[in-house]
């Protein structure tokens, strides 16, 4: 009968404290949680925005100068004292090579289809890369990385 007693005092003893105890502040980690992703996004866009700056500082000090039309007797040296025309250098692949390419690829297969065999491949080929180079070439002009001539 005493262990009983003990028992049932025992439990109504941890049933009462409710495993909580009085005068401790409960920890809200949500919030917790919250402020740390934010702080972890602040710092990887401030990252972000630092290479940015970089790159940009990297590609204003060195500018890239082409001659479109070099100066006559001086094709070795493109620095010369001469009337030639700088243009700052594009980056990609132009509208002519595109073109030329896509153009090579396209009558190349119709060639072949249409001639049955390699020497028609090679006939649509090269009419399909000279046909592309042509309208890459006015896509160029029309863009001003050509002048107009």
């Amino acid at each position: 009968m005493k262990r009983v007693i003990v028992a049932l005092s025992t439990a109504a003893i941890l049933a009462a404290c409710g495993g909580k105890q009085a005068g401790v502040a409960s920890v809200d980690t949500t919030a917790l949680k919250q402020k740390a992703v934010a702080e972890e996004q602040a710092r990887v866009k401030a990252e972000k925005q630092e290479k940015e700056d970089e790159a940009a500082r990297r590609r204003a000090a060195s500018p890239r100068v082409v001659y479109v039309n070099p100066p006559v007797g001086s094709s070795a040296n493109p620095v010369s004292s001469g009337s030639g025309t700088a243009v700052e250098q594009r980056r990609g692949m132009s509208s002519r090579t595109k073109g030329a390419l896509i153009g090579a690829g396209a009558g190349a297969i119709a060639g072949g289809l249409i001639g049955k065999n390699a020497k028609g491949a090679i006939i649509g080929g090269v009419v399909g890369a000279g046909t592309g180079y042509v309208i890459g070439r006015a896509k160029d002009k029309k863009a001003g990385r050509l002048p107009n001539q």
